[in-house]
C-alpha cells in the first residue's frame, strides 16, 4: 500500500504528489505534460499541486485540461494565493479565479504562497468564508518559518492543514526547529522541489547508495525526503519516464546505513537556519 500523510482533521492524502512548477508555459509540451499528469494520478499520485502564480495562471488551466474526463474526482487538488491577493476580500476573488482556470467547482486545499502584508487574521477569514460556501475543503500556507507559524497560530490559524517548504537533502535548515514544532502540533510539510529541480548531486553519497539499490540518485533523494512520516512530496514530472521514476522512489526504503552516508554529504542543522526559497 503506497504510503500516506495524515492532515490534522484526520484525511489522509498521497505521501508522494505532483508538482506543476514550469507547466503550462509552452505550447508545445501541453499534450505531453497533460499525459504525465494523467498517468502519475493513474499511478497513486492523486495529489496535485499549482498555484496562481505558475505561469500566470497558465499552470492552473494546463491542470484543469488535465482533470477533465473523470480525472478530478480522483485528485486532492492543492492551489495557492499570491501574498498581494490575500486580504479577507482578494482572497475570495483569487480563489474564484483559479477555480475558472481549473475547470472545477471546488479545491481541496488552498494556501497562503509566502507571507505579504495582509494580516493573517484577514487571509484566515477569507479562506473561512471559502470553506463555508464550499469552495474549498481545507487551508494552508507555505514558505513560512518557525516564528511565522507561530504568529499563524496565535492569529487564530488552529486550523493549518499544511506548511508547505523548500525541502531536500541540500536544504536541511528545518529540521532544526520548523518540523518538530509542526510535528508536535500534526501539522504535516508538504515539500517543494525534493530534488533541487535537478541540481544535487549525483556522485558523492546520493550516487553509492543509488548503485547499492539499482536506482537512480535523484530517486534516492525523494526516497529521502519521503523517509519522514510527516511529509509530502511534490516533484514535477512533465515526462511519462519521470512519472515512473517517481514512483520507483516512492517504494524505495533506504536503510540506516544509508541514511548516515548521505548525512556525511549532506549533515543535518546544528543551528536555525532562515527559512529558504526558490
Amino acid at each position: 500500500m503506497a504510503k500516506t500523510v495524515t492532515l490534522p482533521g484526520g484525511e489522509t492524502v498521497p505521501a508522494l504528489g505532483q508538482g506543476t512548477w514550469f507547466m503550462g508555459e509552452l505550447p508545445a509540451r501541453r499534450p505531453d505534460e497533460i499525459a504525465a499528469l494523467r498517468a502519475g494520478i493513474e499511478l497513486g499520485l492523486t495529489l496535485v499541486d499549482t498555484a496562481e502564480m505558475y505561469g500566470d495562471g497558465r499552470t492552473e488551466e494546463l491542470v484543469g485540461a488535465a482533470l477533465k474526463d473523470g480525472f478530478r474526482e480522483q485528485v486532492f487538488l492543492v492551489s495557492k494565493v499570491y501574498p498581494h491577493n490575500a486580504s479577507r476580500a482578494g482572497v475570495i476573488a483569487a480563489c474564484e479565479r483559479s477555480l475558472r482556470r481549473l475547470g472545477t467547482d471546488r479545491l481541496d486545499l488552498y494556501l497562503l504562497h509566502w507571507r505579504g502584508s495582509h494580516p493573517f487574521e484577514d487571509t484566515i477569514a477569507g479562506f473561512e468564508t471559502l470553506q463555508k460556501a464550499g469552495k474549498i475543503r481545507h487551508w494552508g500556507v507555505s514558505n513560512l518559518d518557525t516564528d511565522d507559524m507561530e504568529e499563524l497560530l496565535d492569529a487564530g490559524g488552529r486550523a493549518c492543514a499544511v506548511n508547505q517548504i523548500l525541502y531536500n537533502p541540500s536544504r536541511r535548515g528545518p529540521e532544526f526547529d520548523l518540523l518538530p514544532f509542526q510535528q508536535e502540533r500534526g501539522i504535516p510539510t508538504m515539500a517543494y522541489s525534493p530534488i533541487e529541480q535537478g541540481r544535487l548531486p549525483r556522485g558523492g553519497a546520493l550516487g553509492r547508495v543509488a548503485s547499492k539499490h539499482g536506482v537512480d540518485p535523484f530517486q534516492v533523494a525523494l526516497a529521502w525526503v519521503l523517509r519522514r512520516p510527516d511529509v509530502i512530496a511534490i516533484p514535477k514530472a512533465a515526462s511519462l519516464d519521470h512519472v515512473k521514476a517517481n514512483v520507483a522512489a516512492r517504494d524505495l526504503v533506504l536503510d540506516a546505513d544509508d541514511l548516515a552516508d548521505i548525512d556525511g554529504d549532506f549533515p543535518p542543522p546544528r543551528r536555525k537556519r532562515s527559512l529558504e526559497m526558490l
